[in-house]
């Protein structure tokens, strides 16, 4: 019965707000409520749903100074030079902003951090998208596809988490992978072309006229279309080296994320808008983007939280095992690769590395695989992974470039999907990941 309620949960949360009769705000609330009213577990629904919440404040502090800072950056015009930089680089080809689009998304995903990539190409690249009228739909798919190759990175989380799990190195689930990662960027990349086509298609390539207005105007009024008495030229080193501090201090662990993004903010609106009316106007400016990315991440620890403590992640996990027949057992390496891409959606990475890994490399073990293969075929999944509700990074995303949860889903999960598909196919076809038991 829990089993049952756990998938029609999920299941029903997902048709709600790919097909618009709820916002996903609304229905991550509501729909994990009615299910555990369902299942009986009203009288503990309070403490879940705290707990829930209490797990999530964390990141809802951080993207809340995250997005305030980027979003003084941004008026400030640090981006500006690097933006008139890619006007003139990709010349009005909007073909050629998407695939450049992906490739600044995989240099800045080379951190593991998927929030600090979703923050930093957004804020250089969404001035563009819209001056050019590209659909945001599109800057947000291709820089997820990139974030979901580079997240199996040892230092990006599943990766360590699978390695950790099976008790083998992180050097030896990863390095084998490599060809497997290039694969997946060869084809995130193409996709990016295909989408960047499709684009250019339907707005076609930018006149000559436009494209020296916004190569010789500033970047704030001419290609943000902010007004220029924000931007603060003269404090661009300033900004920028503000910027590199926090981000060397952000990968070295200096302090917990939610303290630097707020001291880093306070620095920034200081010495960029020194006056009070100043501060709450730019504040202000801000809170639109603030508001519904926050509001998702305090809605999103209702959901998880009822997921968890009425045990549905529980019984999600034993469902999985239960449904690999014996006669699965031979290609198990496969099977643990396909698995990953539906199950790393449905629950955490900590409850499938942690509660399903095991389980299916003792089963593996039984056939002939070793800890690292069933390891590294279980890091397939997280190009579709990072679309999952479950993602707290991927509100962040979406409220950054503008666009609904729910058609971000749907415009990116088969495309999502097609990379798991290739990395998948690229490790059965180089070894890594056995195609079948090399058990006598």
């Amino acid at each position: 019965m829990l089993t049952f309620l756990a998938y029609t949960m999920v299941i029903v949360f997902m048709a709600l707000i790919m097909t618009k009769r709820l916002p996903a705000l609304i229905a991550l609330i509501l729909v994990p409520i009615a299910f555990g009213l369902i299942g009986g577990f009203g009288k503990e629904l309070g403490p879940m749903m705290l707990n829930g919440i209490k797990n999530l404040a964390p990141t809802g502090v951080m993207l809340t100074f995250a997005i305030l800072y980027f979003g003084i950056m941004i008026d400030a015009g640090l981006f500006d030079p690097l933006v008139r930089f890619i006007v003139k680089l990709v010349h009005g080809d909007p073909m050629k902003i998407v695939v450049g689009t992906t490739a600044l998304a995989m240099i800045i995903s080379l951190d593991g951090d998927g929030a600090t990539t979703y923050m930093l190409t957004v804020s250089a690249m969404l001035p563009l998208y819209k001056r050019f009228g590209i659909s945001r739909l599109v800057l947000a798919c291709v820089i997820m596809l990139a974030g979901g190759v580079f997240n199996i990175l040892p230092w990006g989380g599943p990766t360590a988490r699978a390695a950790s799990a099976l008790g083998v190195g992180a050097d030896a689930v990863f390095v084998p992978m490599i060809p497997a990662m290039i694969a997946g960027i060869v084809w995130v990349l193409f996709v990016s072309y295909l989408l960047g086509m499709a684009e250019r298609r339907r707005i076609g390539k930018i006149d000559e006229a436009t494209l020296k207005a916004l190569e010789e105007g500033s970047g704030a009024q001419a290609i943000g279309g902010e007004h220029s008495d924000t931007a603060r030229p003269h404090l661009l080193w300033v900004n920028f080296f503000l910027t590199l501090t926090l981000l060397v201090m952000l990968v070295l662990g200096v302090l917990p994320l939610p303290v630097l993004f707020m001291i880093a903010f306070a620095i920034a609106i200081m010495i960029n808008y020194p006056t009070m009316n100043e501060q709450k106007d730019r504040i202000a400016h801000h809170a639109e983007n603030v508001l519904p990315v926050v509001s998702l991440i305090f809605a999103a620890g209702i959901f998880v939280g009822i997921l968890s403590g009425t045990k549905m992640v529980d019984a999600i996990a034993t469902s999985v095992i239960a449904m690999v027949p014996d006669w699965m057992g031979p290609y198990l390496g496969i099977v643990t690769g396909l698995l990953s891409i539906p199950f790393t959606f449905f629950i955490s990475n900590d409850a499938f590395y942690f509660g399903i890994l095991p389980i299916l490399a003792k089963a593996g073990a039984v056939y002939g695989f070793s800890a690292a293969e069933i390891a590294r075929a279980s890091i397939i999944g997280q190009p579709v992974h990072l679309l999952s509700p479950l993602v707290a990074s991927t509100y962040l995303l979406v409220g950054l470039s503008e666009v609904e949860f729910g058609d971000h889903q749907r415009f990116t999960l088969f495309r999502s999907f097609t990379a798991s598909i290739v990395m998948l196919a690229a490790a059965v076809l180089t070894g890594v990941v056995p195609l079948a038991s090399h058990a006598p």
